[in-house]
């Protein structure tokens, strides 16, 4: 492991074997928890630019593959590029904020953003589109992964399973409003109008995180050295057991998640013909069920059932369903409509609730002396999941759904089979060593 400052352990309810705070510590620590409407909001809108960036797009796919004269696998690309950008980004970012703290390589990173995608607006060709997508991911790697960098500066045990439940109030809403706001724009501007308006709010959450954000990781508890002593604690934490585990466990699972963002377009709408207002009215009806969720595992069920409880529960419920929409895409059950399907989505997207939030604290509270490098490999293994599953839902053409539910029950027994074979939840645990 690297070198590192005195740790704190952030907040009420820490693990056994976490640090405790340093005097000089826990004064700003503090302070920046009186704050808490305002960090929400703050780290809520850093976590909602991912599903932004690829939400608000979504409705224009088929526009774009028009347009830009290209297949629809090589417009998916676009999707993929952008989570490969996010992936890598947070390789390189995460271990930044451990050294030089959260602020710098956050705000760097959404300047970055803002040009990229503003050039993104402007592109002519798919490949460059494909091209400066990548560059917007690995700009908007910045605010994910400092913000769950963040969270665990501020959080620890149930109090951080609950904040990252509240954040998905705010980050879940995302995938609400922008594909609303990406089929309204459609009816008034081209896809390019798309990402003029991701520049913009882009801008704006750069300057509220210039003159909201305080720096959350004082000087005493940076790491110190360079590559080599970060690769060295990544290295550390991979080689734990459960860490490893919960982290592959949410990257099959937000596979899942992003193959059904990738595939719903051409689903929905090629397949049954939904416009692309109806599109985005059901796929906001699908991100409502997962706040709800999320909400009733941070209020109702975290300190009341174990994480690990409300983690396999919603495992479960997305195999469930990954199974009925393999079954009604076949055929199985004779020509279905779009209800069923529809519903079956619904169920899946709502599981999210339970495993996303309870995957990120699990692993995270395992790792107080490096919040910002474990956060990086959170983020790393889910995008780039997401991104090998992105080109498959689309292998078959655009009117099939075999390829999306294929993918969709691949990656949730895989989680399964992380979760158990890996966390094994039944068995106490040690903590992992600094």
């Amino acid at each position: 492991m690297s070198e590192r400052g005195p740790s704190a352990a952030p907040a009420q309810g820490g693990t056994p074997g976490s640090p405790s705070p340093s005097p000089a510590a826990a004064v700003p620590l503090a302070a920046a928890r009186r704050t808490g409407l305002l960090v929400t909001f703050v780290l809520g809108g850093l976590t909602a630019l991912p599903p932004l960036s690829m939400d608000m797009y979504l409705p224009a796919l088929p526009e774009v593959t028009d347009a830009l004269h290209s297949p629809a696998a090589t417009v998916q690309l676009t999707l993929t590029a952008c989570l490969a950008g996010m992936a890598l980004g947070q390789l390189v970012i995460g271990p930044m904020s451990d050294k030089w703290g959260r602020r710098r390589p956050l705000l760097a990173g959404m300047v970055l953003y803002v040009l990229a995608t503003a050039v993104c607006a402007l592109a002519p060709t798919a490949e460059l589109l494909i091209g400066f997508r990548l560059v917007q991911g690995l700009a908007g790697a910045a605010g994910v992964v400092i913000a769950r960098a963040v969270v665990r500066d501020l959080y620890d045990g149930v109090e951080m399973a609950r904040f990252f439940s509240t954040l998905m109030l705010i980050s879940g809403a995302a995938p609400i409003v922008a594909p609303l706001i990406g089929g309204q724009v459609l009816r008034l501007a081209d896809w390019r109008g798309v990402f003029v308006v991701l520049a913009v709010v882009g801008l704006a959450l750069t300057v509220v995180v210039w003159r909201s954000l305080g720096e959350t990781l004082p000087p005493e508890r940076r790491q110190t050295g360079g590559v080599g002593s970060a690769l060295r604690t990544m290295r550390g934490l991979l080689g734990d057991r459960v860490f490893a585990g919960y982290t592959l466990t949410g990257g099959f699972a937000f596979a899942v998640l992003f193959s059904y963002i990738s595939a719903s377009p051409f689903v929905v709408q090629e397949i049954y013909g939904a416009s692309p207002q109806a599109f985005s009215l059901l796929f906001g009806l699908n991100s409502v069920g997962l706040i709800v969720v999320g909400q009733i595992n941070g209020k109702l069920l975290v300190g009341r059932v174990s994480l690990d409880k409300a983690l396999g529960a919603g495992i479960a419920t997305i195999t469930v369903a990954s199974v009925a929409l393999l079954l009604m895409s076949t055929g199985a059950f004779g020509e279905v409509g779009l209800v069923p399907v529809a519903a079956a989505l619904f169920v899946l997207m709502s599981a999210m609730g339970l495993v996303l939030p309870n995957t990120n604290a699990q692993a995270l509270m395992r790792t107080p002396h490096a919040a910002g490098s474990a956060s990086a490999l959170l983020g790393t293994s889910s995008f780039l999941v997401g991104a090998v599953a992105s080109p498959l839902v689309g292998i078959a053409g655009e009117h099939t759904a075999v390829p999306m539910a294929l993918v969709q029950l691949s990656c949730s027994l895989l989680a399964v089979g992380c979760f158990l074979g890996m966390c094994r939840p039944w068995r106490p645990r040690e903590p992992l060593a600094a």
